[in-house]
């Protein structure tokens, strides 16, 4: 089974792209996030004729997450349990569903602005709100992986320079330490260091060349418990999806399982 996590950056701008994406890489089952757009808007139509159903949270022209699968997709739930939202408002951040056995997440992390700012202590909350929902499955016998745009970098090897990053948010200790909680409630990084690039990031802003350049950072992650860990055969960042022209500023973060 293949299965990805891709942040979109607009599901609409990248349509064609991506249906062209997935009928090339063999992708089973893909996470999608910031799909910005309304539930009715999202194209179904058009990945049910590739053979995928859609399982859709989202609400309008921020964020939203999707799972999309041509091996099954069961058990749907919307929404992330206990989220604490953001000024009032539950965003739509989180899906997951049972695709061909594996149960997945496909999430979409607050970004959290700057440190002062509240968006960033409601990063926080939501990190603490997705360990506690996610840690029954986590230390269950079904392989099963939260896998998304996390807006954290685990690492200082994870962004081109570090030292642009002083008093920035995605490399803060506390993000950091969001990531280990859950670890610690039973999924490992299982993309650490993709097998085909040396370097593997999987995001790359749009200003300053900064593809061209290498100026990425590794926020796309698939952290899964030990089931899928040991399932996993291969793993990789598609950079080439990252090149020309109506490219998202992200790459699909793919994972092929033995299930």
């Amino acid at each position: 089974m293949r299965i990805a996590t891709w942040n979109v950056n607009s599901i609409t701008a990248r349509l064609p792209r991506l249906l062209a994406w997935l009928e090339n890489s063999g992708t089973d089952v893909l996470c999608i996030q910031e799909t910005k757009c309304a539930a009715e808007q999202f194209p179904a139509d058009e990945l049910r004729e590739l053979g995928y159903e859609s399982a859709v949270n989202a609400t309008g022209r921020w964020n939203g997450v999707a799972v999309v699968s041509r091996v099954g997709l069961d058990d749907v739930v919307k929404g992330l349990p206990g989220d604490p939202g953001y000024e009032g408002v539950e965003e739509p951040r989180a899906v997951s569903a049972t695709c061909g056995g594996v149960r997945v997440w496909s999430v979409y992390v607050p970004n959290g602005r700057e440190p002062e700012h509240p968006h960033y202590a409601y990063k926080l909350q939501w990190f603490e709100a997705l360990k506690a929902a996610v840690a029954g499955d986590a230390a269950g016998s079904r392989p099963f992986a939260v896998m998304g745009d996390y807006n954290v970098a685990p690492t200082d090897d994870d962004v081109w320079d570090i030292s642009l990053f002083d008093g920035a948010t995605h490399v803060t200790p506390a993000e950091r330490a969001a990531l280990t909680a859950l670890r610690e409630a039973g999924l490992n990084d299982v993309v650490p260091r993709p097998l085909k690039y040396d370097v593997p990031f999987t995001y790359w802003d749009y200003r300053q060349l900064g593809f061209p350049k290498n100026r990425g950072m590794r926020i796309d992650l698939v952290y899964g418990n030990a089931p899928f860990a040991k399932a996993v055969t291969d793993a990789y960042v598609d950079r080439e999806e990252r090149k020309g022209k109506g490219a998202s500023d992200h790459a699909p973060v793919v994972v092929d399982l033995d299930v």
